[in-house]
């Protein structure tokens, strides 16, 4: 018997889907980066060398998967005007002045020095929509752009305004709009793609800039238990870089760590003559770093629609209120019908992992219609549960009851954003109701999608699509905490913590709760397992069993032994990627 190069004792375990049904006084021994015991007692695998790892009645689980992160978007905005600690008008101003005060201009001319960031809620505005003549009280000249929390919407001053050329006369992009004063100027709020018109002409971040933001998320990630993740949007998004570029930087130079596929961007302005691109920038990563690196981009993100907030997510039935007078009273599909069925058809039969965007029922009918026409196209009946396309809804914020079935029948993964399945204050406290209560009381189905998958074991099931999971999950970070925790609570409680600010008493369709159990295989094994190292993959992780990749993470407590109301006070209290401890 080999001794361990870790083990861990003195706590319980939480090894993953159908294994249990709740955490194990056990032991785990570590070899070469991979479990090679659990066992009650494992004493005999203690030698001179061993780092032993008192757990101190904490829990020992796999380490968290997110599903659906903007890591380097997210450290550009900790590095830049962060506004994700305000939650009023009045905070976010004075966190915007402190920053402008903190950070003077450069150089001769400060127009050309630009504030940028995010982090706003809607909720904070009347309306949801800041003004640019706040901003301008704070910068009236050197232009702000900052993005909204949901990152589908951002505020800028009239510097910025004025450097885009946007005025009276600009007409709304065909996939946003512009938010306008009495007279038609511009108000100072951009929606969908109306914020690229500001964002296309201001700096873009450097790679330096943008290796700084990937190691800050990754700092900042690792402190959450994060071991792994999809990055939801890899390409031209907004004027962003090719980030593909620092992630072969960081793992170049032996900083990378976490394990990363990446999702890259659908131009939502062109077809499938993209397919072929696609593919090519596929391939050459994985010839150059071989099919099983750290970094892969087995992905393909389509943005189907926008958000509810702001009438862009696409509905089956027109908004109310003024969002259901405009032009686009449904809202926005920015990729739907048939355009969404031949990309999704051409990019399954292309080996890619469809990564859809579907905020609003109808975005999700024609994304699951989609998924149909491939089921036959490509003859999905005949593939093994080992084929590598891990197709993925994310958000799912309105599913109408006649596609939850859909959804399990087809193996397609519902990649949950288990944080917002709370009442959001931005659809409370909008000035009218914008969604009527029959639709309202569709909102994130998640236990209705895993129970129509059966028979069930925990977040995974037996589906049209061999045995894949039902549930996966992800944060959307920096549109809400990268805090796996948090996220959990919210998917168990169907509401926020009893002491934060936007807490609601009343929670939101508390029959949609998951178990802990469910919520927490979800987040590992069933992210895992989008992200290619599921059960059957050539590399196994999110479960805590032997032979798989020891990338674990261990909390102050048992969650499973309080009550439900106090999962969000578990602490992630060490985090260890391949058997080697990157935090704690």
């Amino acid at each position: 018997m080999p001794h361990a190069d870790t083990l861990f004792t003195g706590g319980v375990v939480w090894r993953g889907p159908g294994r249990s049904a709740a955490p194990e006084p056990l032991e785990v021994a570590v070899v070469d980066g991979r479990i090679a015991a659990v066992d009650a007692d494992l004493s005999a695998w203690h030698g001179p060398a061993t780092e032993v790892v008192d757990l101190a009645g904490g829990m020992l689980h796999a380490g968290f998967v997110d599903a659906h992160i903007h890591p380097i978007q997210g450290g550009l905005e900790r590095l830049a005007c962060d506004l994700s600690e305000g939650s009023t008008r009045e905070e976010y101003l004075e966190l915007i002045t402190g920053y402008a005060q903190l950070n003077p201009p450069r150089g001769c001319d400060a127009s050309r020095s630009w504030i940028t960031g995010g982090g706003w809620a809607m909720s904070a505005f009347p309306g949801g929509t800041p003004t640019a003549a706040e901003l301008d009280a704070i910068e009236p000249i050197r232009p702000v752009l900052l993005y909204n929390r949901d990152h589908h919407g951002a505020w800028a001053n009239s510097a910025a305004l004025a450097l885009a050329g946007i005025t009276a006369e600009t007409p709304d992009p065909a996939d946003g709009r512009i938010e306008r004063l009495a007279d038609g100027s511009p108000a100072g709020t951009l929606h969908e793609g109306a914020a690229k018109l500001v964002a296309s002409v201001a700096p873009a971040p450097s790679l330096d800039d943008e290796l700084a933001a990937l190691l800050e998320a990754k700092r900042y990630a690792l402190g959450f238990g994060i071991t792994g993740w999809q990055d939801a949007i890899v390409g031209d998004y907004f004027g962003a870089s090719d980030t593909a570029l620092v992630y072969r930087r960081a793992l170049a130079e032996g900083r990378l760590l976490v394990d990363v596929t990446g999702a890259l961007w659908w131009d939502r302005d062109r077809g499938v003559e993209q397919v072929p691109e696609l593919v090519a920038r596929r391939d050459a990563l994985a010839a150059e770093l071989g099919p099983h690196a750290r970094f892969r981009l087995p992905a393909v993100k389509i943005m189907a629609d926008g958000v509810v907030e702001n009438g862009t997510a696409s509905m089956l039935e027109p908004y109310l209120g003024p969002l259901g007078e405009t032009e686009h009273p449904r809202g926005i599909a920015f990729v739907g019908g048939q355009a969404l069925t031949d990309a999704i058809v051409a990019l399954d039969a292309a080996g890619f992992s469809a990564h859809v965007h579907v905020i609003g029922d109808r975005a999700a009918r024609d994304a699951l219609d989609g998924f149909e026409a491939a089921s036959v196209a490509n003859d999905w009946s005949s593939r093994p549960a080992s084929d590598a396309r891990r197709h993925h809804l994310a958000h799912l914020q309105f599913v109408h009851p006649d596609d939850v079935a859909r959804l399990a029948e087809l193996g397609v993964t519902a990649n949950m954003q288990a944080l917002w399945a709370c009442y959001e204050p931005q659809m409370r406290e909008l000035s009218v109701p914008i969604v009527g209560e029959e639709r309202a009381a569709t909102q994130y189905p998640f236990a209705s999608i895993l129970r129509a998958s059966a028979p069930s074991t925990g977040a995974h099931a037996n589906s049209g699509m061999n045995a894949r999971p039902v549930l996966c999950a992800g944060s959307d970070w920096p549109v809400s905490t990268p805090d796996p925790w948090q996220a959990i609570h919210v998917a168990v409680n169907r509401q926020l913590p009893v002491d934060d600010p936007e807490f609601d008493p009343e929670p939101l369709l508390p029959h949609e709760a998951l178990s802990l159990a469910e919520a927490l295989d979800a987040y590992t094994a069933g992210s895992a397992f989008i992200t290619g190292r599921g059960s059957g993959d050539p590399e196994v992780a999110g479960i805590i069993a032997v032979g798989a990749i020891a990338d674990l993470a261990a909390t102050d407590r048992d969650p499973f032994a309080g009550p439900a109301a106090g999962i969000h006070a578990t602490r992630n209290v060490g985090t260890w990627i391949a058997g080697r401890r990157v935090h704690g």
